[in-house]
């Protein structure tokens, strides 16, 4: 049942904290009001934008009092755009917020007592550091850019200050073939990426296509394509990778959700038998490519046997979980949604020694961290990377051990 307050009424109110989420906690009236591009220490008169039941999402119409932590955003788009939530925060704000996001989210929905320290390594650079994008395109308006902020309306955007050179450069490029009208109507989204040899794009139009480019990353080399996912901040994969393994070695290892094979061959490094699990064919055939293209390169003889499977990772636990053996080492690596519960019965049931979570989304990590401390395991270690500066989101590696096998 919801309080009787009017839709588009105006309140003053202190913004308590950020949550999950990145809005701001505010209560007036009764309501518990979450509000949009805020910072802790604010006070703000807040429009009521939408309620149910009890809770309120609102968004800030005057800053009365700016946060000590308060910034002037330095994008034109910001508040329109909905790319970036954070622009508003200092940077050292922007790490503490990710950091209680992530306590709050372990303690409120983990049940979880969250370690009193939680690491968090920050970007080497706040700006021009996503070497990937996902661009949306109106061909009718001829407008490209990012959808506007709780909006399916595209916000045309000239220039993006997180995107790394290159990208920005593809984006103007890519900009002044929609304003020629050679795109279709049937274009709604445009993936680009970059590598060491240039940009990839998909799908294909005009003068740009899905060529294949690679990236160093540590004692590995990985080719990959727009078509299939890698990860925004290369900056980060070597301290990301490094807390995920550690020094982790043995026999058998698994590495689930596996994608070009980001973790799976420094794994293979590490242990004598790798199985990597990826549903998504053209990452797969990847995964399969830099593992042979290790080899080639004289690494034969410091690499396990590995095996990458194109599967769901539910139907491949499903066959292979009560049969594979002992796993002494399971990664994982999911989308931000998480686990299904399947996925994790199946990891239950191969019941390795050792996992490692790695995890996008704070708030589906603790959910699924909640199903595998139930069944046995202990939350040894968690640690935070800032892969998404000036965003709320957040890259997570929770270690965990099983208490029993």
């Amino acid at each position: 049942m919801s309080l009787n307050v009017e839709i588009d009424r105006t309140l003053e109110v202190a913004i308590e904290r950020l949550l999950p989420g990145g809005v701001g906690l505010a209560h007036a009236e009764g309501l518990t009001l979450f509000v949009s591009l805020a910072a802790p220490g604010d006070v703000v008169r807040v429009r009521i934008d939408r309620v149910q039941g009890k809770l309120g999402f609102a968004s800030i119409v005057e800053v009365l009092k700016r946060s000590p932590v308060r910034i002037e955003p330095p994008c034109p788009y910001f508040g329109r755009c909905g790319g970036c939530d954070f622009q508003q925060l200092t940077y050292e704000a922007q790490l503490d917020a990710k950091v209680e996001i992530i306590r709050d989210c372990l303690q409120r929905i983990a049940k979880i007592e969250a370690p009193r320290e939680i690491p968090i390594t920050p970007s080497p650079n706040q700006w021009h550091y996503r070497a990937r994008a996902n661009w949306q395109v109106d061909s009718v308006a001829k407008l490209l850019g990012y959808f506007e902020r709780g909006s399916n309306r595209v916000c045309d955007v000239e220039f993006c200050a997180v995107l790394v050179s290159e990208l920005q450069e593809t984006l103007e490029k890519v900009r002044n073939e929609i304003l020629a009208g050679t795109t279709t109507d049937r274009l709604r989204d445009i993936d680009a990426v970059v590598g060491d040899e240039g940009v990839s794009v998909a799908p294909p139009f005009a003068n740009f296509k899905p060529d294949i480019v690679s990236r160093r990353i540590g004692n590995g080399n990985y080719h990959f394509s727009a078509e299939a996912f890698f990860q925004v901040n290369h900056d980060l994969l070597e301290p990301l990778i490094a807390e995920a393994l550690r020094d982790e070695k043995g026999q058998t290892a698994v590495d689930l959700y596996c994608g070009v094979g980001l973790f799976t061959l420094p794994l293979a490094r590490q242990f004598e038998r790798v199985t990597g699990v990826e549903a998504h064919p053209v990452a797969a055939e990847f995964a399969r490519r830099n593992i042979e293209s290790a080899k080639r390169g004289g690494s034969e003889t410091s690499l396990g046997s590995v095996e990458i499977v194109t599967a769901r990772v539910g139907n491949w636990l499903s066959d292979h979980s009560r049969s594979f053996g002992p796993v002494d080492f399971l990664l994982l690596d999911p989308p931000r949604t998480g686990c299904e519960n399947r996925d994790i019965a199946g990891i239950l049931a191969l019941r390795p020694a050792q996992i490692s979570y790695v995890s996008c989304d704070p708030a589906t990590l603790a959910r699924d961290l909640k199903k595998l401390t139930a069944a046995g395991y202990v939350l040894d270690s968690i640690a935070a990377f800032d892969m998404f500066p000036q965003t709320h989101h957040v890259e997570t590696v929770a270690r965990l051990s099983v208490t029993n096998r």
